[in-house]
């Protein structure tokens, strides 16, 4: 939809209440900006590793193994949102139950430790009626380490709520770096399905050291304060529909795929989501991790949450769509060179899920938007919108398309909710359509074509790495270049803004530190 006041065109200067310097809040974009930063970093450490890892383990696993661990984990984390009752959500949104941060938090490690002892015993009483063999223990490592997660997790949160990200980005590091090499040894020495199981375990032992142990950000405190506790249930009663259909909608399909289609094919289709996942991992889950409580600070100021909206969307469509776009084009050669030719059946998911993976943390953003905003409601009724065309998609083209049926129905389930959600988020910003999304498009066109062009001149004999790099460099360059023609100011600006913040928060930290002390 176009708007009448498109946000931060080329031309214009940020409000002034987003500059540095400026009253209120003016912090907040400065948080922000430290926040994606440090996310960014250690995302150029965590994708190298997490790509390396998958394609060892897809090396050395059975594709079956792939499908077990997928079925189990999407059917425990359709569970345990159930325990979660939107309390998260009730902790990030500000009322005067919450605005005492250390009480606030108390209360929510108390109610997590009940939940997640429910949560846990339940667990156990599946495995043991229902489940036997390599299902029950991978059942039974996967819950026990989620429920233990639930509650050593509450520092992590209280870091969020914060907006204060570097050690949080600091442990994603490290759990990457550890998990990249006890997971490998593990599957090249053994080929055992425990390569896939101690992922969790080792964020659990590091989650210890990093939140209590080191430098402890918060000290455990149980606190029963029931006034509290009913404004996180009576909060959370009203996102936990939408949670349940938020997670229902991201792992329905792994459920409806393992019992209809089987472990193997879990396995292909648990790969190719994996992989399809990576242009996200690079910039939008640490845009989208700092954008809901960015959101939440500005819930009462239209034109500075307009423009972290335009911001933050425009980053993930321009990334999005130039990382995505390669991974698309790029897929045959990439999946035979990375993985070999047994996983070739993966390669027709893989391109149609980069859609859904491509456009979902916009989606996302969205959400978080009218969740800050006091409508989760709205939200909710979108998944369930969304959930009702899933499972139709799910029978009406899984059965007949196999796996490329599920991923389709997955894409048509996420552009109906974009639909919608764009649709209900009007009355709170102001935004353009065309700004967004249609340089990037035209660029994404473009560089196809000369993707196409470059992979047609290598011709049938040409090797799968001489077609990978005349591929890469035609999309590449028409991407970019076509970018660079239709918006060079646009972007140049938005560079220069988080230079900016950045230099004048490092500008500031010296000269507090410069100045004398004093007593207040």
């Amino acid at each position: 939809m176009e708007s009448g006041n498109p946000i931060l065109p080329p031309d214009s200067p940020p409000p002034e209440s987003l500059a540095p310097g400026a009253s209120g809040r003016s912090s907040l974009a400065q948080r922000s900006v430290r926040s994606v930063t440090w996310n960014v970093l250690a995302r150029f450490i965590k994708l190298p590793a997490g790509l390396l890892l998958s394609v060892i383990l897809a090396r050395n696993l059975a594709v079956e193994d792939f499908g077990i661990v997928a079925g189990i984990e999407a059917f425990l984390s359709l569970l345990v949102v159930f325990f979660d009752f939107g309390m998260v959500g009730a902790y990030f949104h500000r009322s005067a139950e919450t605005e005492d941060e250390q009480r606030a938090t108390a209360v929510l490690f108390t109610l997590r430790i009940l939940f997640s002892l429910v949560f846990w015993v339940l667990t156990l009483l599946i495995a043991v009626i229902f489940l036997s063999g390599v299902r029950q223990m991978v059942f039974l490592v996967w819950g026990s380490v989620l429920a233990i997660m639930r509650v050593v997790d509450v520092p992590r949160l209280l870091l969020m709520r914060r907006v204060e990200h570097k050690r949080l980005a600091f442990f994603d590091v490290v759990v990457s770096i550890v998990v990249l090499f006890v997971s490998s040894w593990i599957a090249i020495a053994s080929h055992s399905i425990w390569a896939l199981l101690i992922y969790p375990i080792i964020t659990v032992a590091l989650s210890l050291v990093f939140f209590y142990l080191w430098k402890p950000v918060w000290r455990p405190r149980w606190l029963w304060d029931p006034p509290a506790m009913r404004y996180y249930l009576n909060f959370g009663r009203r996102l936990a529909p939408g949670n349940v259909l938020s997670v229902a909608l991201e792992h329905i399909d792994d459920l409806w795929t393992n019992l209809f289609l089987g472990d193997l094919a879990l396995g292909f289709y648990s790969r190719a989501y994996r992989f399809a996942s990576y242009p996200r991992l690079a910039l939008a889950e640490p845009l989208n991790v700092v954008t809901s409580a960015t959101y939440a600070e500005l819930k009462h100021d239209r034109p500075r949450r307009s423009q972290a909206f335009f911001r933050v969307n425009a980053l993930l469509v321009r990334s999005g769509f130039l990382l995505g776009g390669w991974f698309a084009v790029a897929a045959p050669e990439l999946v035979v060179i990375l993985l070999g030719e047994q996983w070739l059946p993966m390669v027709l998911p893989f391109r149609l899920m980069l859609v859904f993976t491509l456009l979902e943390p916009i989606k996302t953003t969205v959400g978080s938007l009218l969740v800050a905003v006091g409508k989760p409601e709205q939200v909710s009724m979108v998944r369930f919108v969304q959930l009702l065309v899933m499972v139709g998609g799910l029978f009406g083209l899984g059965f007949a398309l196999d796996i490329a049926g599920v991923a389709l129905a997955v894409d048509l389930m996420l552009l109906v909710g974009m639909g919608l959600l764009f649709y209900l988020v009007r009355p709170y910003v102001d935004v353009s359509f065309r700004g967004l999304f249609l340089a990037p498009a035209v660029g994404l066109f473009i560089g196809s074509a000369l993707s196409w062009a470059g992979g047609h001149f290598a011709g049938p004999a040409g090797s799968d790495w001489l077609v990978l790099i005349l591929k890469t460099l035609g999309f590449g360059l028409g991407y970019t270049v076509t970018l660079a023609l239709a918006e060079g100011r646009l972007l140049r600006q938005l560079f220069e803004e988080v230079l900016r913040l950045q230099g004048v928060t490092g500008r500031s930290a010296r000269k507090d530190a410069d100045a004398p002390s004093k007593k207040v």
